[in-house]
């Protein structure tokens, strides 16, 4: 992915208004981020935690979804499966995240949801990059090209059906 700034980051949500994409929390450490270990850009906002955020690059330039998780069960100790790279996590190590619709479905009330890593690192999870603990990555015939190809397809399908 290539390197963006705070200013195609707020430009580039499609289920917010310009306001919503003005005030939300931009990471402060864009320099630092391996953009070209990363397939999206994903963060938490740090000042309240039931919010996310994700960029990606789309045929038609920068998509942006704000995102909001799901209330985490006390004890929830089973492993869940991130749809989008395929990582499983213990505990609340994935979350079910809801993003509202773009336009006039969002605008009442419709939302998708996918269950993704809570802190967003699929693209460090793929890359052995960071660790999801035991079990967390379950070995594959694929590549990691086709790993990555797949986990791009999987986002690409979840962005559809918030922008369609």
């Amino acid at each position: 992915m290539r390197a963006l700034t705070e200013r195609d980051i707020r430009a580039s949500f499609v289920n917010c208004t310009k306001g919503e994409a003005k005030r939300l929390a931009v990471p402060r450490d864009l320099a630092q981020r391996p953009w070209d270990d990363l397939d999206f850009l994903g963060w938490r906002d740090p000042a309240s935690p039931e919010r996310a955020y994700l960029v990606t690059e789309s045929g038609d330039g920068l998509v942006g979804v704000a995102l909001r998780l799901a209330a985490p069960h006390a004890g929830h100790v089973r492993r869940s499966m991130c749809s989008l790279c395929v990582t499983t996590h213990t505990g609340d190590g994935v979350s079910l995240m809801t993003a509202r619709r773009a336009g006039r479905d969002g605008q009442q009330g419709n939302s998708v949801g996918a269950y993704i890593c809570t802190d967003l690192a699929c693209s460090l999870y793929l890359r052995g990059m960071k660790e999801a603990g035991p079990g967390g990555r379950i070995h594959e015939s694929l590549t990691l090209e086709e790993q990555i190809e797949r986990t791009t397809a999987n986002l690409a399908g979840f962005l559809d059906k918030v922008v369609g």
